[in-house]
């Protein structure tokens, strides 16, 4: 049980002796390079918390590069299907003010008025879908031809092939993008028109009411991202600050960062390049490399406990 975990805690704060070649300058910006990649982990996971309104769609929405369509299809309802559908539309809407009903409890006078905004909201919804009708039923067709062009890699080799795939897919993705503007305007109208039937102290003393984003079924998407991801960057940068599972932590933050890398590959210039993210991904693999927690982190103990341990299993063998 012990030898299990021993070679547990190996895994997780580093497997070798500390490193010999490296001078004490080296030491002190490997703690320094620690603690300010989680100091940035952990101020990304609290203004994500805070703010509460943090969501992984945009980023994703305007993924490129040779994986673009996956990081796409990670976006919640990316193709519009249930925010075209409008019996998913009155069971979302109607478990809403359900929802508000009892979270502010209403009164008679206003349960009438949130069923009488919810009656306009799903009657104008099927409107709206109805004025998009052609332009949707162009995006369904467009996207089954973009499927069949993209399938056939020798017509992409053509010159000026890829160009003009790109320039297809973005017409017609806009088509979709229109429809769904206007859908996502009713969408946080309703939102903010249920929570103002409360009373003003109510309002005062309770944070407003949001719509539950219902998963579309895939094994994750942005409904799910949203809402581990801003405690996945909280952990992380704690870990990283205590030095606590230094290895485990870092090769998470690298893949973390990885991801979003990939997903805006070819990275481009300026500010918003995703450069950043690799360079701070090949750090965080250093400070794995490095068991870098075991230098003023937490791991300094738990390695300082393996090496103990290894050391009387051996004594024996020795003697």
């Amino acid at each position: 049980m012990r030898n299990a975990l021993t070679s547990l805690l190996r895994l997780v704060v580093g497997w070798g002796i500390s490193p010999r070649l490296i001078s004490g300058i080296g030491i002190a910006m490997l703690i320094l390079l620690r603690i300010t990649i989680g100091w940035h982990f952990h101020s990304e996971g609290s203004d994500k918390i805070r703010n509460g309104n943090w969501s992984a769609a945009p980023f994703f929405a305007n993924a490129k590069g040779p994986y673009a369509d996956h990081f796409q299809e990670l976006v919640w309802d990316y193709n519009g299907m249930q925010r075209r559908d409008n019996a998913f539309i009155k069971a979302w809407f109607t478990e809403f003010v359900t929802e508000a009903t009892v979270y502010y409890s209403f009164d008679p006078k206003r349960k009438a008025r949130a069923n009488a905004v919810l009656a306009t909201a799903i009657k104008t919804h099927k409107e709206l879908i109805a004025s998009y009708k052609d332009d949707l039923i162009e995006y369904d067709k467009g996207m089954e031809e973009l499927k069949g062009l993209k399938a056939q890699a020798d017509r992409m080799e053509v010159e000026g092939r890829a160009g003009q795939v790109a320039s297809m897919e973005r017409d017609i993705k806009g088509k979709l993008k229109t429809a769904m503007w206007d859908v996502d305007a009713l969408i946080s109208g309703f939102e903010t028109e249920i929570n103002l039937i409360a009373a003003p102290n109510q309002l005062a003393v309770a944070p407003p009411l949001q719509l539950p984003i219902t998963p579309t079924g895939s094994v994750v998407d942005t409904s799910i991202m949203d809402k581990y991801v801003p405690y996945f960057d909280l952990a992380i940068g704690w870990m990283l600050i205590l030095g606590l599972f230094t290895p485990v932590a870092s090769l998470a933050a690298a893949g973390f960062l990885a991801t979003v890398f990939i997903s805006q590959f070819p990275p481009g210039t300026g500010p918003t390049s995703s450069m950043y993210q690799l360079i701070e991904a090949l750090a965080c693999l250093v400070l794995a490399g490095t068991g870098a927690g075991r230098f003023a982190g937490l791991d300094f103990f738990l390695h300082l406990f393996v090496r103990r341990s290894v050391a009387k299993d051996a004594s024996p063998a020795k003697a």
